[in-house]
C-alpha cells in the first residue's frame, strides 16, 4: 500500500513564496513519477509540475520560472516563488508507478494567495 502525505500549504501575499512537500511511502521497491496538480474552485484539476526518477522535469507554462520541483528519492518538494492570486488552489501530490501505472493521490493542501 502506498501512502502520500503533503504539507506546506497556507496563506501568502501576492509575490510571496511557499514550499510544498510530498512524501511517498509504502512500496519502496517500486519506482514512481511524482507530480503536483492543483484544483481551483469550479475548475478542473491541472498538472503543475512533474519529476521523473532520473530527475527530468516538466512544468505548466504559467509557473515556469516561478516554481521549482525537486526530488530526493520519494520525497518531492515544490518551491513556489512570486506567487499570484491565480495560483490559489488545493495542491495535490500524485505518484504514478512506472511499472504498474497505478496512480496514488494525497489528500491535498490548500494554497491561498491573497492580500
Amino acid at each position: 500500500q502506498v501512502q502520500i502525505v503533503e504539507s506546506g500549504g497556507g496563506l501568502v501575499q501576492p509575490g510571496g513564496s511557499l514550499r510544498l512537500s510530498c512524501v511517498v511511502s509504502g512500496d519502496t521497491n517500486d519506482t514512481f513519477a511524482i507530480s503536483w496538480y492543483r484544483q481551483a474552485p469550479g475548475k478542473q484539476r491541472e498538472l503543475v509540475a512533474a519529476i521523473g526518477s532520473p530527475g527530468t522535469t516538466n512544468y505548466r507554462n504559467s509557473v515556469k520560472g516561478r516554481f521549482t520541483i525537486s526530488r530526493d528519492k520519494n520525497m518531492v518538494g515544490l518551491q513556489m516563488n512570486s506567487l499570484e492570486p491565480e495560483d490559489t488552489a488545493v495542491y495535490f501530490c500524485n505518484a504514478r508507478s512506472i511499472t504498474t501505472y497505478a496512480n496514488y493521490w494525497g489528500q491535498g493542501t490548500q494554497v491561498t494567495v491573497s492580500s
